[in-house]
């Protein structure tokens, strides 16, 4: 992992994508971790990635979590089967 000033990076942004494909880059303002550069190697990582920051996304996850502790969920089978 390398770690960097934001300054660093913005005169040298090229340079710190190129790296990023083998080690994330931690990007700081004032000595302090703001940022993180890393690769998207593959379309679902991008997709992945989006989704883990999206606050609306998981409040979902967190109210399906709370039904199935309720015993409100559903079978396995019974999800994929409704798909069709």
């Amino acid at each position: 992992m390398k770690i960097v000033p934001v300054a660093e990076v913005k005169a040298k942004l090229s340079e710190y994508i190129r790296q990023c494909a083998t080690e994330p880059v931690v990007i700081t303002r004032n000595g302090r971790p703001s940022a993180l550069l890393t690769a998207i190697t593959e379309e679902d990582d991008l997709e992945s990635l989006l989704l883990a920051r999206n606050p609306h996304f998981r409040k979902m996850l967190v109210e399906a979590e709370k039904r199935i502790r309720q015993g409100r969920g559903i079978e396995h089978e019974a999800f994929w089967e409704s798909l069709d």
